[in-house]
């Protein structure tokens, strides 16, 4: 069982602490219960202040700590909830949390930001020459405040070594689902997204891979593309087509694209093509030459090559090691 330490402050987000230690908490054993199966709880969840008081969060929402940071030797991993307050503010009176996380991170834990928690996370200095992501509104006050930090303000989620980042207030939602299947595996993940009711399909990903998705963004026409490459990713399609398809130019359509999600087009559908691969290999024995036609590829090679590039691994390594 992995030790999971939830960071509580003043004017913290609440849900970006409870939701998360529920979520996390209930990985292993809601979906067991559900079916009458042998429950077994994938993480050990503690929510921790610098002396040990409860959290006043934002909205007078007050949350009790289990513990003191300094009561917390050692931990697999850290969770920086959203700040929800004034962020100079929060920085300010929490630097005593700097140490410890550096400390811990020494240690070998992980450390995962969800939205402007990423601030407090960049303050320690562990986000330099890493990528990360934040809330959309503070991208630049991030970027004048943190120059040596690459952010990639449209992505979702960002992964870098054991640091990670969410964007968005409830991003949190998504960054529990992408730990539980970093830890515990995509069948886990993907017990926890149905018993909570909750979309997986989005934000996603099994090892090696990037995240596709990208939506967190106002542009309706590529949002509603990308709704159709959803459903036709497999079909034979170029840049041409879908171009008249959204009555653009090619030029204005793959600026728009890059845009609104921070991703090539091509790029896009590849990772669409690639993550349909991925769960055929997951769950079904059909041949590799099968599943690159069913992707919409022809050449057997040329699709070798591009989910190695994308994960990492040839699909039947991924198979052997994922199904």
């Amino acid at each position: 069982m992995r030790h999971v330490t939830v960071l509580g402050f003043d004017y913290a987000f609440a849900s970006a602490i409870t939701g998360v230690s529920d979520l996390l908490s209930t990985a292993g054993v809601t979906w067991n219960y559900i079916h009458g199966n042998e429950m077994a709880s994938e993480f050990q969840v503690e929510i921790a202040t610098l002396d040990g008081q409860p959290v006043k969060c934002a909205h007078r929402v007050e949350i009790a700590a289990h513990k003191s940071i300094e009561d917390i030797k050692n931990t697999d991993l850290i969770l920086i909830p959203t700040i929800a307050g004034d962020i100079e503010t929060t920085l300010r009176r929490n630097s005593g949390l700097i140490p410890w996380i550096i400390d811990q991170a020494n240690k070998g834990a992980d450390i995962a930001s969800n939205c402007t928690g990423a601030f407090l996370l960049a303050e320690t200095g562990l986000l330099n020459g890493k990528q990360a992501t934040t809330h959309w509104g503070f991208i630049e006050a991030f970027r004048e405040r943190y120059p040596r930090v690459d952010l990639q303000p449209d992505q979702l989620i960002t992964a870098d070594g054991s640091i990670f980042c969410s964007g968005g207030g409830m991003a949190w939602l998504d960054m529990a689902l992408f730990l539980i299947e970093r830890y515990c595996g995509y069948d886990v993940a993907m017990a926890s997204a149905k018993s909570n009711v909750v979309d997986i399909s989005k934000s996603s990903q099994a090892a090696y891979s990037g995240i596709p998705g990208k939506r967190y963004h106002q542009d309706a026409v590529i949002l509603a593309l990308q709704d159709w490459l959803d459903v036709n990713f497999n079909q034979p399609t170029c840049v041409a087509q879908l171009a008249d398809q959204t009555a653009m130019s090619e030029r204005t359509l793959i600026r728009r694209f890059k845009q609104a999600t921070g991703d090539s087009l091509v790029h896009y559908l590849q990772c669409l093509r690639v993550d349909a691969a991925k769960k055929l290999l997951r769950g079904t024995h059909t041949s590799i030459e099968t599943i690159t036609q069913q992707v919409g590829y022809q050449d057997v090679s040329s699709f070798i090559r591009l989910f190695k590039k994308h994960t990492g691994l040839s699909p039947s390594i991924y198979r052997a090691r994922f199904s």
